[in-house]
């Protein structure tokens, strides 16, 4: 029998602290979203800052192939809904952008100006506006708060338009937080504010999927043991929901490097996304 007690929430949750030499980030991730999206500026390939709403951070860019795209990939950030924006992720688009995709990367409100749930409505909003700009398949993926919002999507309370939900082809959650209850007992929802009706009506683990719903939780195998269980979690549920669902745990990579393969045309974490 295996058992299990937490006791301390921050740090089941907290990241930076638990990786040897985790405070190098987000600062390594600076330069290289810097220096591809400069490439590809140059190379008349981006398309940057291209609003999706009225808010200051309703923006998104686009990052596009050498000839007629096959379809859209959007990458949600994450942060926990705290932290960030698109400038830090751009270099996560290469992997799909060499294999034929277009990737839109946006930034939406943070917590506490804005609920979770307003996030959820901000992100269908940027990828409703992207799959405007870029017809074919649709792809939506996100790292940790940011596979929350990309699984979210799958729900069958989605915020996605018809037309749009029916261009999705799969998606891909990267270290997802699937069930938000766990956040309500750490120190960080002072700023997220979730209640218990939030967390029922805004976790992808507590919704049914739509259908149709084709879902990859992936997380890096020396990630936190809540990120894993998390992974799991979807993966198990929504298979149950009818859902073609898989877990997939990376190994040697922990929650700040499980994102690194998006960067790799040939790694089967852009092979996993771009599958059809």
């Amino acid at each position: 029998m295996f058992e299990r007690l937490i006791t301390d929430w921050d740090d089941a949750y907290a990241n930076g602290p638990n990786i040897p030499g985790g405070d190098r980030w987000p600062e390594a991730w600076v330069e290289p979203a810097r220096s591809f999206r400069e490439s590809l500026v140059a190379a008349g390939r981006a398309k940057l800052d291209l609003a999706y709403g009225e808010k200051p951070r309703n923006r998104l860019d686009l990052f596009l192939p050498t000839g007629r795209p096959k379809g859209l990939v959007v990458y949600v950030h994450g942060g926990y809904w705290l932290r960030f924006d698109k400038s830090y992720w751009s270099h996560l688009a290469a992997g799909a952008v060499e294999n034929g995709y277009a990737v839109a990367i946006p930034s939406y409100r943070l917590c506490p100006e804005v609920r979770i749930g307003g996030i959820v409505e901000e992100v269908a909003a940027a990828i409703e506006a992207a799959a405007a700009m870029v017809e074919g398949p649709l792809m939506l993926t996100g790292h940790s708060a940011g596979g929350h919002l990309a699984s979210r999507m799958a729900s069958a309370t989605t915020p996605l338009a018809s037309q749009i939900w029916e261009r999705v082809r799969r998606i891909v959650s990267i270290s997802g937080v699937h069930d938000l209850r766990p956040l309500m007992r750490t120190t960080m929802n002072q700023e997220l504010l979730i209640d218990e009706a939030e967390a029922v009506a805004e976790s992808p683990a507590l919704l049914r999927p739509m259908e149709g719903a084709r879902i990859t939780c992936w997380a890096g195998g020396s990630e936190r043991a809540e990120f894993l269980r998390q992974n799991e979690l979807l993966a198990n549920i929504w298979a149950g929901l009818g859902a073609i669902t898989s877990a997939v745990v990376e190994p040697d990579r922990h929650h700040f490097t499980v994102v690194d393969g998006l960067t790799d045309p040939r790694h089967p974490l852009v092979r996993c996304l771009l599958a059809e």
